[in-house]
């Protein structure tokens, strides 16, 4: 009996021991993770996500100061004014309520009346082939130009080119229109070199030329943004490690074997971000050139959606319909962002989301 009373006493006291070491361990554990994190793994477990967000923005929160500015102007003047898209869908005058008691709810009429117009695939086409066009020559000359510029050798040739380029995009539209109306409108410089050298006697009158509109059109706007566009591309090639163009030195590659090996991969992620902005805003190509350019004789050409809500919905007083012609356009530069972006993350594992 007393045997069993001291075994039973001795296994009472090594519970007791190993209790006594298993708290030690936890107190060892505990102590691990107050020195990495500062705190205990209870808490740790216990610890809200709302909690490290709070403590992740108390240490970086500074940084959305620069965001405020850029998110304010986007919400004042990109999602507010989306509010008007509901004019899409009323018989809507100036002076109305966009909502409330007055409002003349009539559903998809204004776009029964915008795509039964009888011109409305001759304004679609026109659209689509002018920014079409203008997006395949637009796009590719600014990569080709920093790509160019960046290979100079001689910084103060780069930095003069630079200007050089630069220097159209803060032309404005309005001087920009007056300039090529001096030289391809009727008795501009072309047509009075053309008849001195014994051309028409009338001149090649371009402006008044449907064939002419859009390559004036596209051609122009390309001089006067590319330089600009560059910019971004100039940047992204700045940050290329110099150490990759002399190890392709080393293995014999000349310098426009160079630019497909290493500059032209190195930006390869910012030409695909670029290309599906742009993409996404493919079908617009801006009412305010397009209606500075357009005479009665290139109208054949020149007219395309964003001319049509402008006079259609502004001058003519039909904004339901305006309304609905700008959704649509919108709707289909959000179809197009999409399939490039869906399509860019297939292919190259580079998306914007």
């Amino acid at each position: 009996m007393s045997n069993e009373l001291t075994t039973a006493a001795l296994e009472d006291q090594l519970d007791q021991q190993t209790g006594a070491v298993d708290e030690i361990g936890v107190d060892l554990v505990e102590q691990a993770y107050e020195a990495l994190d500062g705190e205990s793994a209870d808490k740790k477990k216990q610890h809200p996500k709302w909690e490290a967000w709070k403590t992740n923005f108390r240490r970086h929160g500074w940084i959305l100061l620069f965001i405020i500015p850029a998110f304010i102007y986007v919400l004042i003047f990109c999602y507010v004014p989306m509010y008007g898209i509901l004019v899409a869908f009323q018989d809507y005058m100036p002076g109305d309520s966009i909502i409330g008691s007055g409002t003349t709810w009539i559903g998809f009429q204004n776009f029964k009346t915008f795509f039964s117009n009888p011109n409305f695939w001759d304004y679609f086409l026109n659209t689509f082939l002018l920014c079409i066009f203008g997006f395949l020559v637009g796009f590719p000359l600014p990569i080709i130009v920093a790509l160019l510029l960046n290979s100079l050798r001689s910084k103060k040739v780069k930095k003069g080119l630079q200007i050089l380029y630069y220097a159209p995009h803060f032309i404005s539209l309005v001087v920009m229109v007056g300039m090529l109306k001096l030289i391809f409108g009727s008795d501009g410089l072309l047509d009075q070199l053309s008849r001195q050298m014994g051309g028409d006697a009338g001149g090649l009158k371009l402006f008044l030329t449907p064939e002419a509109f859009r390559p004036l059109f596209i051609f122009s706007g390309n001089w006067q943004d590319f330089g600009w566009s560059a910019i971004v591309y100039l940047a992204a090639l700045s940050g290329v490690d110099p150490a990759l163009h002399e190890a392709a030195k080393m293995d014999g590659a000349s310098r426009f074997r160079r630019i497909f090996s290493v500059d032209l991969p190195a930006i390869l992620p910012t030409i695909v971000m670029l290309m599906i902005l742009s993409v996404g805003n493919l079908m617009s190509c801006g009412y305010e050139k397009v209606l500075l350019m357009q005479t009665a004789g290139n109208l054949e050409t020149s007219e395309i959606l964003s001319t049509y809500v402008y006079k259609f919905g502004l001058m003519n007083g039909q904004y339901g319909v305006g309304t609905a012609a700008g959704l649509f356009n919108s709707v289909i530069n959000v179809v197009l962002l999409v399939i490039a972006n869906f399509t860019s993350k297939k292919l190259t594992n580079n998306s914007m989301w």
